[in-house]
């Protein structure tokens, strides 16, 4: 049954103080305020952890919750969430087992942004199964924002990551049955363009965000998507939100999707009609072909609100908030 995240603001009036205030003075007043101070504090707190992610990926935003409820920064909890998926062969749009490019080479692009607008990214990454740490170190060790190819590949082994070959036998088969056509069209909710980003607000409120993916199957040597361009893919904003881009890149990148969303937030839209004005942006364009390729957006503000939306039916959003792990089907823009 399809279900929409309808966002709950919870308000506070005076009144509860006002009413735990005028019972001071004895006993049985004091225990009133302590519960109405209770209340006025889980209130105020009640959005806060939270993270969300692109699509059906209960274990990778378990394990990011987990690390947060064990004193984990945000930033700690969407790379240790998308390391969940980077290492599971089965999917095959994200790390180890990712469908390769037309030459039968899987590369990876991923990128980080943490609550001080700091950022770190590598773009046509091979061999290496943890492209989001590896932009975590890019952001933490160099002076740099990406790194790209063979360097990037070098600076992973600098900092102890291990080779490994990222083609699995599943992917090899699935190529070798795409090339007796070689035909290439996307797919509209397929993961032959799909993407794992998360977004995190942690126990002090402080927002991080990760994106990473194999990228488009059977791509062109050398295509970078929109992942792990910041503010395409990803953006982060602590003082407002964070949104995170899913589908086919070189959409959102013309309309860099994810700063749009932020800055729609910034003028004081929800997060859902943030993501629902972004996608009416790619949509609207003269000569649009929406309907023949899907888009995404998630995204959260600093109160902990979520949005979710996609130009297609079929695309779901992944939320952790106030202990329920649940996946939500999100709402869309072609109807007809």
């Amino acid at each position: 049954m399809k279900r929409r995240n309808f966002i709950k603001n919870a308000s506070l009036t005076g009144v509860g103080i006002a009413v735990g205030s005028s019972l001071a003075g004895c006993n049985e007043p004091a225990k009133k305020e302590n519960e109405s101070e209770v209340a006025i504090n889980k209130s105020n707190s009640a959005y806060i952890p939270v993270v969300i992610a692109t699509w059906n990926v209960k274990q990778s935003t378990s394990k990011a919750w987990e690390t947060i409820q064990n004193g984990g920064s945000a930033l700690d909890a969407v790379e240790q969430g998308c390391r969940v998926e980077e290492a599971d062969e089965k999917g095959q749009s994200v790390g180890k087992g990712g469908l390769p490019d037309r030459e039968g080479h899987v590369t990876l692009d991923a990128c980080v942004m943490n609550q001080h607008g700091d950022c770190g990214a590598v773009v046509y990454l091979k061999d290496i199964t943890h492209a989001v740490s590896v932009a975590r170190k890019v952001m933490e060790e160099t002076p740099h924002v990406m790194l790209a190819g063979d360097g990037a590949k070098q600076f992973a082994l600098s900092q102890g990551f291990q080779p490994e070959n990222l083609l699995t036998e599943a992917s090899k088969t699935a190529w070798e049955k795409w090339k007796i056509e070689a035909k290439y069209k996307p797919i509209i909710n397929i993961e032959n363009h799909d993407t794992i980003g998360m977004l995190a607000i942690d126990s002090k409120g402080d927002i991080s965000g990760a994106c990473t993916t194999s990228g488009l199957a059977y791509k062109m040597a050398g295509r970078v998507g929109d992942s792990p361009i910041i503010g395409s893919g990803l953006y982060v904003d602590n003082e407002i939100g964070a949104c995170v881009a899913t589908g086919l890149g070189e959409e959102v990148v013309k309309t860099v999707g994810s700063f749009l969303v932020v800055e729609l937030m910034r003028q004081g839209k929800t997060p859902q009609q943030a993501c629902e004005e972004a996608i009416g942006r790619i949509v609207n364009k003269p000569n649009s072909n929406y309907k023949d390729f899907q888009v995404g957006y998630i995204a959260l503000n600093k109160k902990g609100e979520t949005g979710y939306f996609a130009i297609h039916e079929g695309f779901t959003m992944t939320k952790y908030q106030d202990g329920v792990n649940e996946q939500l089907q999100s709402d869309f823009f072609n109807k007809a």
